[in-house]
């Protein structure tokens, strides 16, 4: 069986760090070397990185239900009228983790702003970078346990431009929707696929 991941952090040498700009993320460039795997180490690589810093996700799920929470607002960055589909995009709950905060502790303030809900049970999923090779951004996933009765309506912190629509869909329907496409940003991918394969061991814990 061949060797995996024999690379550590201390094989890359950073050799300069330039910022590029301070805004609501931070962009640099990097320059660096690193390990090869033939042996000996690479040349300069330069890199832009967008830092975004680290965000809990929420797979809001109803055991007694049998549904997910999944919440809908715009995404700038799905916008391109050259391309069919709606920058308006069915998300889990989700905020970024703010300097001094627990990743846990996100994950429960933004079920309440986000859904309007009080999530409990909280278990951790796993933990994923997303897009390393530009974004400097550790995505963290809990499931928790939700009564989706409670969900409904618009939510969001008007201060922060929020505009935030509530909906509760079926474990299968969620789970279809993310095959076909209909949900196609990652994290919501990733967490209903986790969730699918999940679900029946947090309805044992959590019933």
């Amino acid at each position: 069986m061949a060797d995996i991941q024999q690379f550590s952090q201390n094989d890359i040498e950073i050799l300069n760090e330039e910022p590029l700009y301070d805004g609501f993320f931070q962009l640099k460039r990097v320059h660096f070397r690193h390990k090869l795997f033939a042996g000996g180490m690479s040349g300069e690589v330069v890199r832009e990185l967008l830092v975004k810093g680290a965000a809990s996700a929420v797979i809001a799920y109803d055991p007694e239900r049998d549904a997910v929470i999944l919440v809908e607002q715009v995404r700038i960055g799905a916008y391109n009228p050259a391309l069919s589909g709606s920058p308006w995009l069915l998300e889990l709950i989700a905020g970024m983790v703010e300097e001094g905060e627990m990743p846990q502790e996100v994950a429960v303030r933004e079920s309440q702003e986000e859904a309007g809900v009080e999530v409990t049970n909280l278990t951790h999923a796993l933990s994923v970078w997303d897009s390393p090779g530009g974004t400097v951004e550790r995505i963290h996933l809990f499931a928790g346990k939700v009564d989706s009765s409670k969900a409904k309506g618009l939510h969001g912190l008007a201060e922060e431009h929020e505009d935030i629509k509530v909906h509760v869909v079926a474990r299968e329907t969620a789970y279809e929707w993310a095959e076909r496409g209909k949900v196609d940003n990652s994290i919501a991918v990733l967490g209903l696929l986790w969730l699918q394969l999940n679900y029946k061991k947090l309805q044992q814990a959590w019933l």
